[in-house]
């Protein structure tokens, strides 16, 4: 008697957990061409393989970093639809950084998004580092300089600190 109530609590704990993962997206390669898709958890293709140059999220939940045949590095909903464009940062898309990652836009002014792809902050900067200890360093006048050894920096006399609501701090 014991037994069937452990059981169906079982089942209903794997299915609360399969659940949460049940939308997610997976990365496939066609190991012949190259090309690069997505399917679901029942192996039905999603993203046909080839319609981006690269996907570059191997879990795609609420949205995925892919290369267009243009080489447009964008991010992209379930439906597809562009949300922003990535900061880039060495050769990909920004790392987040205490939930947030730059994103710019075709202006190439800096604004923030979080980590399920929702835009928090407007690209307005012309430069901004990512958030450390709750704040972001920004600047509205800077420029890049190159630092040698293929590195470069932002410098500026007019930065200031933004927290994650874009309020200025400091």
């Amino acid at each position: 008697m014991r037994i069937l109530p452990v059981f169906i609590l079982a089942l209903i704990m794997l299915s609360a957990c399969n659940a949460e993962h049940k939308g997610d997206l997976y990365l496939i390669r066609d190991t012949i061409t190259d090309n690069e898709g997505y399917i679901n958890a029942k192996h039905d293709t999603i993203i046909t393989p080839g319609k981006y140059k690269h996907c570059l999220t191997d879990t795609f939940k609420n949205f995925a970093f892919v290369v267009t045949k243009d080489n447009k590095m964008i991010a992209i909903d379930r439906e597809e639809k562009v949300l922003f464009k990535p900061f880039i940062f060495d050769n990909g898309p920004d790392y987040p950084s205490e939930g947030y990652f730059r994103i710019v836009d075709d202006n190439n002014k800096i604004g923030f998004a979080d980590t399920t792809g929702k835009i928090v902050i407007e690209p307005q900067y012309s430069c901004a580092y990512n958030f450390a200890n709750g704040f972001s360093k920004v600047s509205n006048d800077c420029k890049l300089v190159d630092l040698g050894d293929e590195h470069t920096g932002w410098v500026s006399t007019k930065w200031f600190y933004i927290d994650p609501h874009g309020n200025r701090v400091k």
